[in-house]
């Protein structure tokens, strides 16, 4: 694409990396600088055409499309933070996917108070990909399996096994006090709430959406036991809430947990939360394969369930991780 806000008519074909999205979208990644207002006038008016035809805000472009873009005034480019390249872990890749794993402490994007993430870095690291972009997030205190689309074609397919729940995402979380089945299936509405300080939190309401865990009890000891946790919703916070609301917070949440035993957690070693996505399970878009991706526990955890008092701990009858 050339001479935008130049006073030109532009024109893009358009390939693979953006087939299937929508006009308005590409249109904003194109224009940068010009307010979806005014990208959603010029669609209006039939100053953008495809194939030389009008369309609205709604269409999805395909390969070989021909777009006419009107001239329009683009703000100067302001200069961009810094950010610094950096791969991760890799679990799995191939030309259509990238799954790494996580650390903790580690945003998967920009915003909020925070300049970059995981997909920043890795769009830094990798130049010349030309397309990247996240399937779904974790927290940043979370970490683990985290899996990246590197066409939008697969993006737009796996979003659509996360929305018809076919995607099998897997957790580990260890909780203070004694979980008492060995599997638990917890259905609770949570509903998104923004506090005074502008700090956005989750809880359990019959106003919120609905949200299913299962969790399956893995091994016990003292005043601890480790869950995993399957999520059958992808709401904010899911597994979080869930588990603080039934009076079993996990070690080391220092939004939702028991401060008071996180500090003291915190002098025997555990710094983080104990959360972890260790497994997901999907088909690839592109070959139809079953495919099983999991993290090892990182370091830090293993080594805290190793300082728990072992000789009182009883296994899960399916056996203990």
């Amino acid at each position: 694409m050339n001479d935008l806000g130049k006073g030109f008519v532009s024109w893009a074909e358009i390939g693979e990396d953006h087939e299937g999205q929508r006009i308005d979208n590409f249109l904003a990644g194109q224009l940068k600088g010009v307010p979806k207002s005014h990208i959603y006038r010029i669609l209006r008016s039939g100053e953008v055409r495809v194939n030389k035809k009008r369309v609205d805000q709604t269409y999805r472009l395909q390969r070989g499309d021909q777009l006419r873009i009107p001239p329009v005034r683009v703000a100067e480019p302001q200069q961009r933070d810094y950010v610094p390249a950096l791969e991760f872990p890799i679990l799995y890749e191939d030309d259509a996917l990238l799954v790494v794993d996580k650390p903790s402490g580690v945003a998967v994007h920009g915003g909020s108070g925070v300049s970059f993430g995981v997909i920043e870095q890795l769009r830094s690291a990798r130049p010349q990909a030309k397309f990247l972009e996240l399937v779904h997030r974790l927290d940043r205190e979370t970490s683990g399996v985290l899996l990246l689309a590197k066409k939008r074609s697969m993006l737009i397919a796996l979003h659509e096994q996360l929305r018809a729940g076919e995607m099998d995402k897997r957790y580990l979380a260890l909780v203070i006090g004694k979980w008492k089945n060995a599997r638990q299936h917890v259905r609770l509405p949570l509903h998104k709430v923004t506090g005074a300080d502008g700090e956005r939190r989750v809880r359990v309401s019959e106003e919120g959406q609905a949200a299913h865990t299962v969790f399956a009890l893995q091994q016990a000891w003292p005043g601890y036991s480790l869950l995993e946790a399957q999520l059958k919703t992808g709401r904010t916070h899911q597994i979080r809430v869930h588990l603080a609301h039934l009076g079993y917070p996990i070690a080391g949440d220092e939004k939702y947990g028991d401060f008071a035993r996180n500090k003291e957690l915190a002098k025997r070693g555990l710094k983080r939360m104990f959360l972890h996505a260790y497994s997901i399970a999907l088909v690839h878009p592109a070959t139809g394969e079953a495919l099983r991706l999991t993290a090892p526990l990182p370091p830090v955890l293993q080594s805290f369930i190793g300082r728990l008092d072992n000789s009182s701990s009883t296994a899960d009858p399916a056996g203990s991780v």
